[in-house]
C-alpha cells in the first residue's frame, strides 16, 4: 500500500504527475495529475481519478464516456513526487479514441492479445474462433495446444523462419486461451519465471 504521508505534494503546488500504464501490455496510456483527494478517491474506489486543472475539480477518467481505468497498483518514484499507476483500461484512453494518448507508445503484443482473449471469454461473440474454443472446453483447447506444439517443433527442424514464427504465434495464442480457461494469466507465468531466476541467482551467489 502506498504511504500518502511520504509523498511530496508541496513540491509542485499540491499536484503529482501520474503516469498511467496498461497493467497487461505495459503500454503508457496517458499522463494526468493527482492531488491528495484524487489519490485517495482512486485508492478507495478502484477507478483512476485525477485533479483536472482545466475543470478545477476531481475528475474520474471515463466518468462520462464509460472508458474507465480500473486500478491495479500505484507506486511512487524515488523522490516521492511522481506516481506510476498501473490500470486496466475499459475502452480507449485517449479522447481521440486511441488506445493511448501517445500514438506510438510501445507495448506488449502478447499482453494486448491476452486482453482480447479475456474479452472473448466473457462475451462469447458469435463467429469468433476463440469463442468456439472456449465453448468446446478444456480438452479441445489442450488438443490444439498439443497440435501447435508439434507443428512448432517440426517447423524448427524443417521449415523456413517465416513458417516457424507463424507456428510459434499459433502456439502462443492457443496457450493464452488455455491459461484463460483456467483463470490464469501471463502475469502469473511471469512470477514463476521471476521466482526461478531469483532461485538460480541465490544458488550462484
Amino acid at each position: 500500500m502506498i504511504d500518502l504521508e511520504s509523498l511530496d505534494f508541496a513540491k509542485q503546488g499540491g499536484l503529482l504527475p501520474a503516469i498511467v500504464q496498461d497493467a497487461r501490455s505495459h503500454r503508457v496510456l496517458m499522463l494526468g495529475y493527482m492531488d491528495r483527494a484524487a489519490l485517495e478517491a482512486t485508492l478507495a474506489q478502484g477507478r483512476v481519478t485525477f485533479f483536472s486543472r482545466s475543470k478545477g475539480r476531481l475528475w474520474m477518467k471515463g466518468e462520462r464516456s464509460g472508458d474507465v481505468l480500473e486500478l491495479v497498483a500505484i507506486e511512487t518514484d524515488c523522490d516521492g513526487d511522481a506516481l506510476l499507476v498501473q490500470a486496466i483500461p475499459h475502452g480507449p484512453t485517449c479522447h481521440l479514441k486511441r488506445t493511448s494518448c501517445f500514438a506510438q507508445a510501445p507495448g506488449s503484443v502478447l499482453g494486448e492479445l491476452e486482453a482480447i482473449v479475456a474479452q472473448r471469454a466473457r462475451e462469447r461473440p458469435q463467429g469468433s474462433y476463440t469463442t468456439t474454443l472456449f465453448e468446446a472446453g478444456p480438452k479441445r483447447i489442450a488438443q490444439k495446444i498439443g497440435e501447435e506444439g508439434v507443428e512448432t517443433a517440426l517447423a524448427l527442424l524443417a521449415e523456413a523462419d517465416e513458417a516457424l514464427l507463424g507456428e510459434v504465434a499459433d502456439l502462443f495464442f492457443h496457450t493464452l486461451v488455455g491459461l484463460q480457461a483456467r483463470g490464469l494469466s501471463l502475469a502469473e507465468v511471469g512470477r514463476v519465471l521471476e521466482k526461478r531466476r531469483l532461485a538460480k541467482q541465490r544458488v550462484s551467489d
